[in-house]
């Protein structure tokens, strides 16, 4: 059985609001919610809990997505890994370094783009961009 989800993309400025919605879509009804973590996300996105569980299959649609794209950004990815950065000895600054120059050079992954690549590591979930 497949289950419908749908994401408002206008609910999300920043880090922080991704995951606020994740958990009002995916974890209604769950006495814990998600943390901004993408591994979290990833672990979500298997199902057994929350919304997914009992589904063996989900369609996701993200209204809104280009908000999502811009809030999720090159700006809220470059702070994200800044963040990182003061935390030393929790993260390799060599390769948060590395990425941060690939995105001055245009050629790195936002934010939104490693959370679209966890999406579409999901085979179980189709997400529809609207």
């Amino acid at each position: 059985m497949t289950v419908f989800l749908q994401i408002d993309g206008t609910a999300i400025v920043d880090i922080p609001s991704l995951y606020a919605e994740i958990n009002r879509v995916f974890m209604a009804g769950e006495a814990w919610q998600l943390g901004p973590s993408l591994d979290g996300l990833d672990d979500l996105l298997y199902g057994g809990y929350g919304a997914l569980a009992g589904h063996e299959t989900a369609t996701l649609v993200w209204c809104d997505i280009d908000r999502s794209r811009q809030a999720l950004g090159l700006e809220a990815t470059r702070a994200w890994l800044e963040d990182k950065l003061r935390q030393p000895g929790t993260f390799n600054a060599e390769t948060i370094g590395r990425q941060l120059d690939a995105l001055q050079r245009g050629e790195g992954q936002t934010y939104f783009d490693i959370v679209m690549e966890i999406f579409a590591s999901h085979p179980d979930i189709t997400l529809v961009q609207a």
